[in-house]
């Protein structure tokens, strides 16, 4: 299948066609189908920040003993992986040292 070139925002979770159209960070050349799958990713994303949203406010558990949180923290390394994968050679230095920072983190 035939590749083409797309401009990503992880903070809007918005996949780009145009590189103008809005501020995006990394750039990736992919098939319609991996595009959806990552939108998908993008999707599940939202979908464990809303439920986070709402545990937020109630005191007494810990971040790493919540579902949502683990959830939101494997959809984005979920994403980035993705984009690391289909990444120009830019996105996958700029994705490699995210890693490395997280990595260090623990």
């Amino acid at each position: 299948m035939e590749t083409e070139r797309y401009y990503i925002s992880v903070q809007s979770k918005s996949i780009m066609k145009n590189q103008g159209d809005s501020p995006y960070e990394l750039i990736i050349d992919a098939t319609d189908q991996q595009v959806a799958e990552l939108r998908s990713l993008f999707n599940a994303l939202e979908d464990y920040d809303q439920a986070a949203m709402f545990r937020a406010p109630m005191p007494g558990i810990p971040y790493h003993h919540d579902s949502p949180n683990d959830g939101y923290d494997f959809q984005l390394k979920a994403i980035y992986r993705t984009l690391y994968n289909l990444g120009t050679e830019e996105t996958k230095q700029h994705v490699s040292s995210l890693t490395d920072k997280l990595d260090t983190i623990g």
